[in-house]
């Protein structure tokens, strides 16, 4: 039998967006920087961070990424998001349980719109010849640095994108229920780099992820693209199995 999730999320719905009119238009974000980097988490951590709606990876992961926007229709911000790597039944995806934004403008929209469950907080990427380098801090601490050294030029076909899962209440009838919104992002890439992965803090409580240990590097990459967050198609139950749980928005 494959293993699935064990996670209670009651006690993120407290700080959870509210979704009370999904996204009806995609949204395009041109020339933004995007850096993602893949590390495995300890065993130990195959299923407790994630609901019973998913199946972990084998070996579990935990992707750090992040999204600088130098001009948007909300102006500019620079977003970061660690989340779980899993999957939806059969499909590859990613689980967010938080995630950090500079701009409480943009906050708003990836929240009401995308089910994003973005806090404010203070957030750099930093893209130089030699290291490209994200810090995280909230609370008056840092919650996560990371980021990659020895750039090499690739092609932006080679970094794969894996679909958000995001923690969320969806307002349907009056009523709000818990749901995993699906975001399938597009990025466009101009150019793009891929380098050795390093980690320096990472603070798994401060993203909902009490207790996760990244233990071992797997890849690091940044590019610059054209992102776009589409129309809503599809939500999951948390609480249901993974062949159960998928219903269209």
């Amino acid at each position: 039998m494959p293993f699935t999730g064990t996670r209670d999320l009651s006690p993120l719905y407290a700080e959870a967006p509210l979704v009370s009119s999904p996204a009806t238009e995609p949204w395009t974000i041109p020339g933004a920087d995007y850096l993602q980097v893949m590390y495995e988490l300890d065993d130990l951590d195959l299923v407790r961070h994630l609901p019973p709606a998913l199946h972990p990876t084998i070996p579990p992961t935990v992707i750090f990424s992040a999204l600088r926007v130098p001009e948007s229709d909300v102006g500019p911000f620079v977003l970061a998001e660690v989340r779980v790597g899993c999957r939806s039944a059969t499909r590859p995806r990613s689980f967010l349980a938080r995630a950090y934004c500079t701009s409480p403008a943009a906050i708003a929209r990836l929240r009401e719109g995308w089910g994003y469950p973005v806090v404010e907080g203070e957030v750099t990427l930093r893209r130089q010849y030699d290291e490209s380098r994200l810090r995280v801090a909230a609370g008056g601490r840092t919650v996560l640095e990371v980021g990659l050294r020895d750039p090499e030029p690739i092609s932006g076909g080679d970094i794969q994108f894996l679909p958000n899962l995001n923690v969320a209440r969806l307002l349907r009838d009056g009523a709000e229920l818990p749901r995993l919104v699906q975001v399938d992002s597009e990025l466009a890439f101009a150019n793009a780099d891929r380098g050795r992965p390093w980690l320096e803090t990472f603070d798994g409580a401060a993203w909902s992820l009490d207790g996760a240990r990244a233990v071992y590097p797997v890849s690091a990459s940044i590019g610059r693209a054209d992102v776009t967050l589409p129309v809503l198609r599809y939500l999951a139950d948390p609480n249901k199995s993974p062949l159960e749980a998928v219903e269209r928005v």
